[in-house]
């Protein structure tokens, strides 16, 4: 896939021009007028040796891979989890909001730990909290215990996923480099969303919905182990002299967990209730109470500059707003499979069969898209193909409609969300300095695990609308109905995303790339591929 090259000169050695294109790369002239792409990687840091990045991307897009997972995994075992620990309807949704919650409480934490105590530290302890969560998990009795778990479940993840996104953006340089790893990463994460669903489906109707959290500890500790093996250590990745803000990280942690479980809750308890007034003022408060810390501190937790990068900025509205619609459909196909057409778990599961492999295909085509055509125009033409696939899929939603009539719409959509998820990250985390990466990493993926909460608890409400008291053939007809109404919410969300995408900057003038820059950088990643 990644060509040798016959030259093998310095990387930023000049040669004569020849004009590769390449997505938001940062340059610098030299004194002949010829563009050096420079690395984003911390200046005087000791880059790995190439061989290595093969390996390091690897287990980054691995790790990756876990914590999209267990976003979705649960979904198919829900009906089991309830039936086996004596869920309540209204509680139920908490074994996966609660995950969701936590996630995006301590992404800003997580964000920064990773830039002031290093970036391998955060990435093995986020992988240590999956594994024993998820021990706790498989072991629970009771709900509470299984709520609790999954909470620490998010905690791990809100450690990991910055440090996975960050080792990945400061390992490899902007542009092609950067953009066929983020290809791969990404790869591992959208298609994990939907392999969640295949896997919970297979391993729940084989060996019960225990399975779905015990797989994961082995997981967990063997990537948590060979980190210590194939990633750098962190001597030179922390920032020195920098000190950590503990009152930001409080306050930060405080507000954005309330605000979370204010907009989770919100559309199940009713937006007047006294909980979602009383908890929705006080995470009002102290996030104003952190950005009055921010503006002050010196060295914050959140460097509220970071906001003037309009990528950054844009970017976290996309993250948000992409998990809220997308993020959700998965949720909403196991509704459909299981309550509407009576599939077994493990028959739902392989039902996602399908989309995984879309998925995966939309995420290795983003990188190679977003480096010849730009980011912004990759963005906008794998959503309007989403958009095409969910309302090919709206229309397929039927009490009587059978598997193939959701095969178009189904494949479109999840060829145009793979693409997004590749591509929305690139652009997020463009011209943003190495020793911030962390906390924007962090920034961005608040949005999308906000986003994914808010949008299932919202799509949720919208799709139960009006079925209280409906059994049998008339609660099945109205969950068809439920779900085809939630895919047309998700058109609208889909729409929304298309005009904040218009607010990402227009890929600079074409770079001039060295051939064998660019084979040294093929060099790094080619193995992992």
């Amino acid at each position: 896939m990644f060509p040798d090259s016959p030259y093998r000169r310095h990387p930023y050695e000049t040669r004569p021009k020849r004009r590769t294109p390449a997505l938001l790369t940062s340059t610098r002239k030299t004194r002949k007028g010829q563009a050096q792409i420079m690395p984003s990687a911390v200046a005087g840091a000791e880059a790995p040796p190439r061989r290595r990045l093969g390996l390091i991307l690897a287990l980054l897009a691995f790790a990756q891979c876990i914590y999209a997972v267990d976003y979705s995994i649960v979904f198919v075992a829900l009906p089991e989890i309830r039936t086996g620990l004596g869920f309540s309807a209204q509680t139920l949704q908490w074994v996966v909001s609660g995950y969701a919650v936590a996630f995006g409480g301590f992404l800003l934490l997580g964000g920064r730990a990773a830039d002031l105590f290093g970036r391998r530290r955060m990435f093995t302890f986020g992988l240590f909290l999956y594994a024993v969560s998820s021990l706790a998990g498989a072991l629970a009795g009771d709900p509470t215990t299984l709520i609790i778990a999954r909470a620490v479940q998010g905690i791990g993840g809100a450690f990991l996923a910055p440090a996975t996104l960050s080792l990945v953006t400061t390992t490899f340089a902007e542009g092609p480099e950067r953009n066929r790893a983020l290809a791969i990463w990404g790869g591992a994460g959208g298609s994990g969303m939907i392999l969640g669903s295949l896997l919970g489906g297979v391993l729940t109707g084989a060996f019960g919905w225990a399975s779905i959290f015990f797989a994961n500890v082995p997981l967990a500790g063997g990537a948590m182990l060979l980190a210590f093996a194939v990633i750098p250590k962190d001597t030179e990745l922390g920032a020195s002299g920098r000190k950590f803000d503990l009152p930001g990280a409080l306050t930060a942690t405080v507000g954005s967990t309330l605000l979370v479980f204010t907009l989770v809750q919100a559309p199940v308890s009713g937006w007047t209730s006294p909980t979602i007034l009383i908890t929705a003022a006080i995470a009002v408060a102290t996030l104003a109470a952190f950005l009055t810390i921010e503006g002050r501190g010196r060295d914050p937790l959140l460097p509220l500059r970071l906001f003037r990068n309009r990528n950054l900025s844009t970017g976290t509205v996309v993250t948000f707003v992409f998990m809220g619609t997308f993020g959700a459909l998965p949720y909403f196909f196991t509704v459909y499979f299981q309550t509407v057409h009576g599939y077994s778990a493990t028959k739902s599961g392989l039902a996602f069969l399908l989309p995984c492999v879309g998925v995966l295909i939309g995420n290795l085509s983003g990188g190679k898209l977003a480096t010849r055509f730009g980011v912004r125009a990759t963005l906008i033409g794998a959503l309007l193909m989403g958009l095409v696939g969910t309302i090919a899929f709206a229309f397929s939603v039927s009490e009587s409609g059978s598997y193939l009539q959701l095969v178009p719409g189904v494949l479109i959509l999840s060829l145009g969300q793979g693409t997004i998820f590749t591509a929305m990250y690139a652009a997020a985390t463009t011209g943003v300095a190495a020793e911030d990466q962390g906390i924007a990493s962090g920034v961005a993926a608040t949005g999308q695990q906000v986003g994914a909460a808010v949008g299932l608890a919202v799509l949720v409400a919208v799709a139960n609308s009006g079925h209280e008291g409906l059994t049998g053939e008339a609660l099945r007809v109205a969950t068809a109905d439920g779900v085809r109404s939630a895919m047309w919410a998700t058109v609208a969300g889909i729409v929304l995303i298309v005009l904040v995408v218009l607010n990402f900057r227009r890929s600079a003038a074409v770079p001039v790339v060295e051939a064998s820059e660019e084979s040294e950088e093929q060099d790094g990643v080619k193995s992992a591929v």
